[in-house]
């Protein structure tokens, strides 16, 4: 399952988002972008020592400070079937450009410009 599409579903459902400096919030999911970043709603944030609370009315996270996401499990039994079979069929793997043999499949060449020297030949004296 991907993890976009995992969030996508969510949207509107309660979830627990803990940053990696320790801080948690916990909120319903208003929105995602394709970079994980996340807004939620009616928010409480907790403190990374856990003895300090406040109530936000609403909270964008950055996607790269997120360290785990807790959705409720009735949100997994929601993603549609299509996502679920897109699975494993994304960017990478084999295929694409080239022919696999690196840098086009050529070797080191003689150089380019006047008297094939290539780089470093200097002007031929004389």
């Amino acid at each position: 399952m991907l993890p976009l599409s995992l969030l996508r579903t969510a949207t509107g459902n309660p979830m627990l988002v803990e940053l990696k400096n320790g801080e948690t919030f916990n909120g319903t999911l208003d929105s995602c972008d394709n970079w994980m970043n996340i807004k939620l709603k009616e928010v409480i944030c907790t403190s990374r020592d856990g003895d300090r609370f406040w109530r936000l009315p609403e909270v964008v996270i950055r996607g790269n400070n997120i360290k785990y996401l807790r959705i409720p499990e009735e949100v997994i039994d929601m993603v549609p079937e299509e996502d679920l079979s897109m699975a494993g069929k994304g960017k990478g793997g084999k295929g694409g450009k080239g022919d696999g043999r690196g840098r086009g499949g050529k070797g080191k060449g003689d150089g380019k410009g006047r008297g094939g020297g290539g780089r470093g030949a200097g002007r031929a004296s004389g």
